[in-house]
Parts: C-alpha cells; structure tokens; sequence
C-alpha cells in the first residue's frame, strides 16, 4: 500500500468519524459498541475498508433522520444485529477454522503415509 493510498484511507476515516460524532448521543454509544464488536469479531473486510461501518453509520443516520430509537433501528440485541450485518464476511475465525482443518488433514495423511510404509 502506497503512502498517498494510507493518506486517503486516513481522510476517509476521519471523514466517517465525523459524521458519527455528528449522530445523536444514543447513537454514537451504540456505534462504538458495534464497531468495538466488528474489531474484535474480525470481518475482514475492515482490514481494506470500512464498508459494514459505513452501512451503519448510514443506517443510523436514516434513523435519527426519522426520529427512531436506536434500538429500534437494531433490535435489542445488538450482537446480533452485528452478526447479521457480517453473516456474508468472511471473519478471522473463518479463516483459522480453515487453517486448522488443513493442519489436521495434512496430519491424518502423514499418519496414514507412516502406517503405509
């Protein structure tokens, strides 16, 4: 990645934090819940962009546009709404499940290789 690439991708961080410190205060707590969670649970897309933060930020900004209750645009649970938002992105955990069932195929077959010879 080029310098003027990591620049950009700066500004457009800010620019997204900016409209989030801009949603009512209900929201920005909920919003920094979610992308504390998405951090953690590891899309990977958020490593090259920050498209599911950017569709809820655009979510939530519809809803206080409306007057909605955050957790009326999320539901309740909010760990779920999360899941939902990432169900079609790969995670970091799919990955190391990926990892590790190659590690314990490549295993079995060398134990099988050992009892053939």
């Amino acid at each position: 990645m080029s310098l003027q690439e990591i620049l950009a991708e700066k500004k457009e961080w800010r620019k997204h934090m900016a409209r989030v410190n801009a949603l009512p205060r209900d929201y920005k707590v909920v919003y920094k819940e979610i992308q504390k969670y998405l951090f953690k649970v590891g899309p990977m897309e958020l490593v090259d962009g920050i498209k599911p933060l950017s569709a809820v930020l655009e979510l939530f900004e519809e809803g206080a546009a409306r007057g909605d209750e955050v957790l009326t645009v999320t539901g309740k649970d909010v760990a779920i709404f999360c899941d939902q938002l990432i169900q079609d992105s790969k995670t970091y955990s799919d990955e190391y499940e990926d990892k590790v069932n190659q590690e314990v195929k490549k295993a079995l077959d060398k134990e099988a290789n050992k009892k053939n010879k």
